[in-house]
């Protein structure tokens, strides 16, 4: 279960957030460590799916049920939680933000457990993922902007008000180019600014997260928006370093209408 509160544009925090963590679990066959490709996909997509601008590390840990002996099981255990980190790494994962990567062995189980004991063993044979999160600042609470400012935090939104797409569209128009033309001058200005471009889209269904890119057939349309802000600041001279991109699909609408999630955002994510 998802165990953190993403925020939402325009909407007032009064709670400040202590570190918080996600957990996804990946269960296993009996005396087995081999992934097929659907839980592969679901752990990757699991990590990528999370606000990157605060990832702070991941910790993964392997369990068997309780029939076999100690030592075999610690050791499957182990190849299990392995199995889930290279398939991390291969996925672009940093190995370095993995932090532990431990076999705990047998979940024993009480003996006064009899019903349903092949079901209870079964979501025991596992790998627990745990997604650390960074805490929100305590004192200031990153804001929303329409442009870029002098004194920013980490966090803090800067909606581009005046870049839009067309529909199924990732090509920036002219009106576009020249709004990115001014921020790109204030970044100039102000050196020390890193940031991720965010790229969101409107009207797909509830079960489909992500839209078909008209241009490239492909359902990527946030994630090519946000690289064609990316591309055009890096042809205005913004280091590449400074930057990253991500698209979010439609999974963080502003509910002013579907032009205005046909979007591209900032977000601060160093000083």
């Amino acid at each position: 279960m998802w165990k953190f509160i993403r925020i939402i544009p325009f909407f007032i925090v009064s709670l400040l957030y202590s570190q918080e963590e996600m957990v996804q679990s990946v269960y296993f066959d009996f005396d087995k460590f081999s992934l097929d490709d659907k839980q592969a996909s679901d752990v990757v997509e699991f990590i990528k799916k999370a606000d990157s601008t605060r990832i702070e590390s991941i910790q993964i840990f392997g369990y068997t049920d309780d029939v076999g002996k100690d030592a075999y099981n610690f050791k499957l255990s182990t190849n299990r939680a392995t199995t889930i980190q290279n398939k991390l790494v291969e996925n672009g994962i940093k190995n370095k933000i993995i932090v532990t990567i431990e076999g705990k062995g047998r979940i024993l189980i009480d003996d006064d457990i009899v019903e349903n004991l092949p079901e209870k063993r079964s979501k025991n044979r596992r790998v627990d993922v745990v997604l650390n999160l960074k805490p929100l600042p305590k004192i200031q609470i990153p804001g929303f902007y329409n442009m870029i400012q002098k004194n920013h935090i980490v966090g803090d939104h800067i909606y581009l008000d005046n870049i839009h797409f067309e529909k199924g569209s990732s090509k920036l128009t002219t009106k576009s180019k020249n709004e990115l033309d001014k921020i790109a001058l204030l970044l100039h200005r102000y050196k020390n600014i890193q940031f991720e471009i965010q790229g969101h889209v409107c009207c797909t269904p509830p079960y489909q997260k992500e839209a078909i890119d008209k241009d490239t057939k492909k359902r990527q349309l946030s994630t090519n928006r946000a690289q064609s802000v990316y591309k055009y600041l890096v042809l205005k001279k913004i280091a590449k370093n400074r930057m990253t991109f991500k698209g979010y699909g439609n999974t963080v609408p502003l509910n002013k209408g579907p032009e205005y999630d046909r979007r591209v955002e900032l977000v601060i994510t160093k000083i």
